[in-house]
């Protein structure tokens, strides 16, 4: 499934332990606020900024805590440039994880409204993106755009029940040594997926826990243990010449749903193989 916005490495991002502010969201992601949508768009094109889609979720009980915009070189385009945000529900913050509500949109006409389901692990500061299956909502550019994307918001909301089962179900999953190397291998090859070229790294270190509270054997934490030391990178990799060099971390937001996607989607299959 590819997304509706595509961004590339340069984005710009910030993520908060509290709610933003529209001062907070402005200074990273003008074009959520942008008065008018681009020239190039038509008559036909409805154009309701972002911010007063957002502002409709506010009254609904979703806040943003993390906001994501585009760099773009020509800077007439910088007000109508692909945007990213990342809300909560008040009633889907728990101590250990919090569903997130991942909203993209642009004012340019390369994207139409697009919500997916996301969940934010505190232990590690980092941003899960659950599979296709569980919520993928598209409101185009015309109609009663606030109203569709709130509704499109509680659909999305509906589907945690799924992802508290997926996730309760996975950490009742225990895993063998060998297990987690074929997980871990099965990862390695969705990303560095050049057949003539080995991984720069190896199964034991994306297996590798970064804290004490992740030595376990479940598949949970294993997946989790995997996604985050893709995400984060700072491995000590070998290049195919022989260089040692340090994993960079995903900066690119399109990679990032990408990879996350992958790894939900691995992460379900082995569960299933288990059970």
């Amino acid at each position: 499934m590819q997304l509706a916005s595509r961004f590339g490495r340069n984005s710009h991002s910030y993520r908060s332990p509290s709610p933003l502010s529209d001062e907070q969201l402005r200074k990273v992601a003008p074009s959520i606020f942008a008065e008018a949508a681009h020239g190039s768009r038509s008559e036909r094109y409805t154009y309701i900024p972002t911010s007063h889609v957002l502002a409709g979720l506010r009254k609904e009980g979703f806040e943003p805590f993390m906001v994501c915009q585009t760099r773009v070189r020509d800077e007439e385009k910088r007000a109508f440039t692909k945007h990213m945000l990342r809300l909560r529900h008040a009633s889907q913050i728990d101590d250990a994880e919090a569903n997130e509500i991942i909203l993209l949109n642009s004012h340019d006409g390369t994207s139409c409204y697009q919500m997916l389901a996301g969940m934010f692990r505190f232990a590690c500061s980092n941003g899960l993106v659950c599979g296709t299956q569980i919520a993928d909502v598209r409101v185009r550019h015309k109609g009663e755009i606030v109203d569709n994307v709130i509704e499109g918001a509680f659909e999305v909301l509906d589907g945690f029940d799924l992802v508290r089962e997926k996730r309760e179900q996975m950490r009742a999953v225990t895993l063998e040594p060998v297990e987690a190397e074929i997980f871990a291998r099965c990862a390695l090859a969705l990303k560095y997926d050049a057949p003539a070229k080995p991984a720069p790294i190896t199964e034991a270190q994306i297996l590798a826990p970064r804290r004490i509270a992740d030595v376990k054997s479940d598949l949970w934490t294993t997946f989790n243990r995997v996604q985050e030391n893709f995400v984060k990178g700072g491995l000590s990799a070998r290049t195919s010449n022989g260089r040692r060099q340090s994993t960079r971390a995903v900066q690119g937001i399109d990679q990032n749903i990408r990879v996350n996607r992958a790894l939900w989607l691995l992460a379900e299959e082995m569960q299933r193989l288990k059970a």
